[in-house]
């Protein structure tokens, strides 16, 4: 499949502009849990569409990609999240605060984290899919590294769902195609893919909308439209919307999944669809913004209807950027941001998915089947020769939020702690520590691995291992490291992971921090 120059440009427009709408329409209903009936917007918007948290939170993720293209990784997002982006709400201010603290992604997300489950990273998956159109496999991947500064578990899960299905749009338009898609990325047994199946369910036997809103909360209820209210109005909301259950602080992004799922569904049109999303209440601009996106991308900018498009213009107002900084230029138009994009697309994909001498415009080369690869199939330690040695998205996010991966030239490197990043007097902790091989030089080597403690540290046994890091499929080099910090009295622990490959000039130092609990 291959995505022509002028189809590409109107969707990524069309992106935009469908989340702008979204996030306008449900902005004034956010956070409610109760049935809205508006049909239209209901602000002023004779001096142009208020601020879209939902669509400026990209705009620093652009400036990461214009900066450091395809090596953007989460530990570069993070900076960025430090560096640009003003608010501290719930997860956002945590996940800033365990960076500050020194935790690297995935622990930044993760580490006393209670909305790790919510909404906060799934609303910033467009510009991933508009930076890999079609090619889902990729832009997952990146999703992935932009959930795990602040997210986990399901809350990044939902980013890496919502990524898949946009991406596959621009090369499908199938609701129930684009669905199924989406789902082979994520683990089958997640909450997420339970309330987006319960949504097909929902449509499949044609329950009352209404009724079916009510089943996608009780399948993982969350808590966003109850966060503001006391315990005893929470309550009475609750039963109002014909919910038996309030709900777990944080655990929201689930049965958002379900409620875009059963907006889309249930509406016959771009209109009737927006304004289911909006209708179901709890985060409705979220809902509304990633649902107006997903139709954008599909549709394109020049189908989305006038009626919707024309009170907004193309303009776009941020609220969440530190500008008084250098190195962020906030596009002022939908327009702006898409040919932002489209203008960096050649070098983030490559010559290998982008035919920039096409005649009309690059061209971009999509993945031939949209589903996820999974986990492929061949006999352990066979000739690595053709084959995709890379983790799928699948893999990835299987992975412990207690897991630190690192990368380098000629090798991958993955540090296990076990469980969170806590150590006390008396315990005995224990790491693991795995290097894979860089496939795509292809090369046999012997692999030193290192560990560096400080003062107070007992290490117990070994602390430098010599293995051989072989090129075959799934070979990899792998070796634990125990200790003690039984006379280290201070708060804050940082160990040091060295790998070195023999007779070959690079290296890899991976920073492991740890805080003391005390007795």
């Amino acid at each position: 499949m291959v995505l022509q120059h002028d189809v590409y440009r109107d969707k990524v427009k069309g992106c935009w502009m469908g989340k702008n709408i979204g996030g306008v329409l449900g902005g004034p209903f956010e956070g409610k849990r109760q049935f809205n009936d508006a049909t239209f917007y209901v602000q002023d918007l004779r001096n142009g569409p208020p601020a879209n948290d939902d669509l400026d939170l990209q705009i620093a993720w652009l400036a990461a990609v214009e900066r450091y293209g395809r090596n953007v990784d989460a530990s570069i997002l993070g900076e960025y999240w430090l560096n640009y982006i003003i608010p501290n709400w719930v997860e956002y201010g945590q996940g800033k605060a365990n960076l500050r603290a020194g935790l690297v992604p995935p622990l930044s997300g993760a580490v006393d984290n209670d909305y790790k489950n919510s909404n906060g990273c799934w609303i910033r998956s467009e510009i991933w899919a508009c930076l890999a159109p079609g090619n889902p496999e990729l832009a997952t991947r990146y999703a992935f590294e932009d959930a795990i500064v602040d997210h986990a578990s399901e809350g990044m899960l939902a980013e890496i769902f919502v990524t898949a299905l946009q991406s596959a749009a621009f090369v499908e338009s199938d609701p129930y195609k684009l669905i199924d898609i989406a789902l082979t990325y994520i683990p089958e047994d997640s909450m997420v893919a339970k309330c987006v199946k319960k949504a097909l369910e929902c449509k499949e036997k044609n329950v009352s909308f209404k009724e079916a809103i009510a089943l996608i909360h009780e399948v993982c209820p969350g808590s966003f439209g109850v966060q503001c209210n006391t315990v005893k109005e929470a309550e009475e909301r609750t039963k109002a919307m014909g919910f038996k259950t309030v709900g777990e602080a944080g655990m929201d992004a689930p049965e958002h999944m379900g409620y875009i799922v059963i907006a889309w569904l249930y509406g016959d049109d771009f209109e009737q669809r927006m304004i289911h999303a909006n209708e179901i209440g709890e985060d409705t601009d979220c809902t509304c913004a990633t649902l107006g996106a997903i139709l954008g991308i599909i549709h394109g900018a020049k189908e989305l209807p006038a009626k919707w498009t024309d009170p907004l213009g193309d303009k776009i107002v941020t609220m969440c950027i530190d500008k008084t900084w250098d190195g962020i230029w906030v596009p002022a138009t939908c327009t702006e941001l898409a040919d932002r994009i489209i203008r960096v697309v050649p070098g983030f994909l490559g010559v290998d998915i982008v035919d920039i001498l096409a005649p009309g415009g690059y061209t971009i080369k999509c993945q031939e089947d949209l589903h996820c690869n999974g986990e492929l199939g061949y006999i352990h330690r066979i000739n690595p020769t053709l084959k995709d040695h890379h983790m799928s998205v699948r893999e990835l996010s299987s992975l412990s939020s207690n897991v630190i991966r690192s990368y380098y030239p000629s090798f991958e490197v993955l540090v296990d702690l076990k469980e969170e990043p806590f150590f006390k007097p008396g315990q005995e902790k224990r790491i693991k520590v795995t290097v894979r091989n860089c496939f795509e030089q292809r090369r046999e080597e012997w692999a030193r691995i290192t560990l560096h403690t400080p003062d107070g540290v007992e290490v117990i046994g070994a602390k430098e291992c010599m293995l051989p890091l072989n090129n075959l499929w799934g070979a990899k080099a792998e070796c634990e490291f125990a200790f003690n910090a039984d006379m280290f009295s201070r708060g804050k622990l940082e160990l040091l992971v060295e790998v070195q490959l023999e007779g070959r000039h690079s290296y890899g130092v991976t920073k492991v921090v740890m805080m003391q609990k005390g007795i």
